[in-house]
């Protein structure tokens, strides 16, 4: 008797509802359409955050009177909706389909970033001004929370499943580059209207981009059909028959990859929003760098990981989903204390040591479109991927920048970040051993993907084990 791993493209499968062939040119047309689709709306979500996080000085001069830490927690209020997002948008998106829900959501999303730049200040309009500020971000959160979970879930579905990681990581390619286009802009905007002009009108500029990149992005989703794996599991009429339902058989039957997902998404985000949100603050208030400094070290940093993310999700494809992550929050505990101690040494310092964790982080950002959908079988996928990623990201990210900034002024140690990311990273690796390889697996039908093992008999059928 032998043992071999099952080849998950065996299976008989519709052609109507078979992922594309990379080697046909139509193939590939329909998997560059199918990233475009995906990753516009992550842009899109991403381009905000970034605007947001190198704005927050001219967000707090023209709306908040006390300080950062009321612009950063405004900044914090969207993730405290996005799971009542995930919990609206994720069992509809299970029901009615993934495209459907991918265009209400980066309407509203492009919308409320859009309405910000259009905002009257606390001159004009007084205690109103903050309060729609945070009524926009709520928006913002809510559509988020169905945003990003719909997209990954849609790129996930569309890959041919040896090369989910690769075209995955497209996803995470997308999410950096909105936050380095919204952080060059403003920047190329600081340098080109200088400071007074920037704090007077030169702020909204950046957020009124997001107009015509909502409207690339619903261009772009109208020309996909839904993904084949929905598809096919529509035809069978195994789609779930109401969202409450959806919900209620994600919670009681699949709460062991909701604990797990939960884990890792928290050290995910907590690095996310820690080494990208709140860097330019960090080193702006405690480091002392000049914003043109601070934000060029980010730009320059972020185009080194975007640069990565293709080759590193490609090598997931071939060593698998767990080993990746292993390097990654073992990397991030061991280096997070000396790489912050050399950002404090300086501007050449901080690129060094914001580019290695900016690499480290990579390595694991580069596979979660690929490893998070496969967590879950098709019919719940879209809702147990966005609620368990919003619910974590809304406890544990998005408070990161205002959590990270009001404990250094507590305690005055500039390390606190790093502390804050290696606690996360444990908690990561904690999850980690629970959570099944699933590089290679179908994710199609109703049952949890994973890599099973074919057992063989010279007497005996081939079996699944």
């Amino acid at each position: 008797m032998t043992t071999q791993p099952s080849d998950a493209n065996a299976e008989d499968v519709d052609p109507e509802f078979a992922a594309p062939e990379v080697d046909t040119a139509e193939g590939r047309r329909t998997i560059r359409r199918a990233i475009g689709a995906s990753a516009i709306g992550n842009a899109t979500e991403w381009y905000d955050y970034g605007v947001y996080s190198v704005a927050v000085t001219y967000i707090t001069a023209n709306f908040f009177s006390g300080g950062t830490v009321w612009a950063l927690a405004t900044f914090a209020i969207s993730f405290l909706v996005r799971p009542l997002g995930g919990i609206v948008w994720g069992p509809l998106g299970d029901k009615l389909g993934r495209k459907a829900i991918l265009a209400i959501t980066i309407i509203l999303m492009a919308g409320s970033t859009t309405a910000i730049g259009l905002l009257p200040n606390t001159d004009v309009i007084g205690a109103w001004a903050p309060g729609l500020l945070i009524f926009l971000r709520m928006v913002q959160g809510f559509s988020t929370g169905g945003e990003y979970g719909g997209a990954a879930t849609f790129m996930a579905e569309y890959s041919p499943d040896k090369k989910r990681g690769f075209f995955g990581s497209f996803l995470e390619f997308g999410t950096l580059f909105g936050f380095v286009l919204g952080t060059a802009f403003v920047l190329a905007l600081s340098l080109a209207l200088g400071e007074d002009i920037m704090m007077d009108w030169g702020w909204r500029v950046p957020f009124l981009l997001a107009a015509p990149m909502g409207l690339i992005g619903v261009y772009l989703r109208s020309k996909m059909e839904d993904t084949p794996v929905f598809r096919e599991m529509e035809q069978e009429e195994q789609t779930e028959t109401s969202a409450m339902r959806d919900l209620w058989e994600l919670i009681t039957v699949y709460w062991r990859p909701l604990l797990t997902m939960g884990g890792l998404v928290t050290a995910l985000n907590v690095t996310n929003y820690t080494l990208l949100t709140y860097m330019p603050t960090y080193l702006e208030t405690q480091i002392d760098l000049n914003k043109d400094a601070s934000l060029t070290l980010i730009i320059v940093g972020e185009l080194c990981m975007m640069a990565i993310i293709p080759f590193s999700g490609k090598i997931s494809d071939k060593v698998g989903r767990r080993p990746m992550w292993a390097v990654s929050l073992i990397g991030l505990t061991v280096a997070a204390v000396p790489m912050y101690l050399l950002m404090g040494m300086g501007f050449v310092g901080a690129l060094i040591g914001f580019a290695v964790l900016g690499i480290l982080y990579v390595i694991q950002l580069s596979t979660i479109s690929a490893t998070f959908p496969a967590m879950f079988p098709t019919q719940v996928r879209y809702a147990g991927f966005a609620i368990t990623y919003n619910v974590a990201t809304a406890l544990f990210g998005g408070t990161a920048p205002a959590a990270n900034e009001a404990l250094i002024d507590a305690t005055g140690n500039l390390l606190v970040p790093a502390f804050y990311m290696m606690a996360a990273c444990v908690v990561g690796l904690v999850a980690l051993k629970f959570v099944p390889e699933t590089a290679g697996a179908s994710i199609r039908g109703t049952e949890i993907p994973t890599t099973e093992i074919t057992v063989i008999s010279d007497s005996d059928e081939p079996t699944k084990s």
